[in-house]
């Protein structure tokens, strides 16, 4: 069985209370796929970067095999900028967080399963070419956006959900958290030889990947680490605004695009 969320964002847990850890958030129009019941709780599948977690069964709909075959295979628009207003069913307003997914939207209409929402003109949608000045331009646009961990939207942010939801907007499929999306891409030895767009992962004291960011050029980085913001990189790390010393160790630079 499978459904879609239909609510701005929706938490997914560590364990079946609410009380739990948020470890990830799923956007508007995301499928999960159901593995199983708990008191009252879903364990679920993110179909779209297959992330597993706990959901309440009240915030998504739940498609029949018949809406899922619909669903399955479009080509989904994906909201790029911060936020987009549109109002669903009620005529209420609604606000998707860039990285929302719209199956079946056209012309100004978006249409899951029985639900229909009406969406305000998109800006520009999955990008014929990506190149790395439009990741770095997708990034500026959650500047001051709160650290939030498992966060995905411009409310609240970890350093994976920044990447994440970037790449996505610019039509590239990336793993949740930092320690997987370092799998992805070519390694670029030099920081001298980085260029907008690179990816920066960072280790701790036993060496694992523990965050990660978008380079701006050689030497600026855009991450989430309180807020998202821009701060100084050399070829040892993260270089704070504020105290002037090092908070993040380099491990390994890598570009997608």
């Amino acid at each position: 069985m499978t459904g879609i969320i239909i609510l701005p964002l929706v938490a997914l847990r560590s364990s079946d209370s609410e009380r739990s850890e948020m470890t990830s958030q799923l956007l508007f129009g995301e499928r999960v796929e159901i593995l199983d019941t708990q008191d009252n709780w879903l364990f679920v599948r993110n179909i779209t970067d297959n992330y597993t977690g706990w959901i309440d069964p009240k915030m998504i709909k739940f498609l029949s095999a018949k809406q899922e075959f619909e669903l399955t295979g479009i080509s989904p628009y994906c909201v790029s900028q911060p936020l987009l207003a549109c109002k669903n069913k009620d005529n209420q307003d609604i606000y998707l967080p860039g990285g929302s997914l719209l199956p079946g939207y056209n012309k100004g209409v978006c249409k899951i399963a029985d639900e229909v929402f009406t969406v305000q003109t998109l800006e520009e949608t999955y990008p014929e070419k990506i190149d790395g000045e439009k990741i770095a331009f997708l990034a500026k646009q959650y500047l001051n956006a709160p650290y939030l961990w498992g966060g995905k939207s411009i409310l609240g942010m970890d350093s994976s959900g920044l990447i994440q939801v970037v790449f996505s907007i610019g039509g590239i499929s990336l793993p949740r958290d930092a320690s997987q999306q370092v799998d992805s891409g070519a390694v670029i030895d030099f920081l001298s030889e980085a260029r907008a767009g690179d990816l920066a992962f960072f280790e701790n004291a036993e060496g694992n990947i523990i965050h990660v960011g978008i380079l701006l050029n050689s030497h600026q980085i855009i991450h989430a680490s309180g807020c998202v913001h821009i701060e100084t990189i050399d070829s040892q790390g993260i270089i704070s605004s504020q105290t002037g010393k090092y908070t993040h160790k380099l491990r390994v630079i890598k570009r997608l695009v």
